[in-house]
């Protein structure tokens, strides 16, 4: 799957887009100024979108993806 497809099954899932992710993300603290809060590793995150979201692990690191920058909401 694409990582453009993720984005698409997750916002059909959840109602959420990559910009509402980054805005919890911070919310939960788990980041400051646009990247990951020291200390926060990919299992933190995978659990919150799995427990708050009943995202499975690859939409979970499609997420994470985001919210460390190693890809953005154009990337394919």
């Amino acid at each position: 799957m694409s990582f453009q497809g993720y984005l698409k099954t997750i916002r059909e899932k959840t109602g959420k887009g990559p910009a509402d992710f980054h805005e919890l993300a911070a919310q939960k603290g788990f980041t400051s100024d646009g990247k990951l809060a020291a200390g926060v590793k990919a299992g933190d995150i995978v659990k919150w979108l799995k427990d708050d979201f009943s995202l499975g692990h690859g939409h979970a690191m499609a997420i994470y993806a985001l919210l460390n920058g190693i890809k953005n909401e154009d990337s394919e």
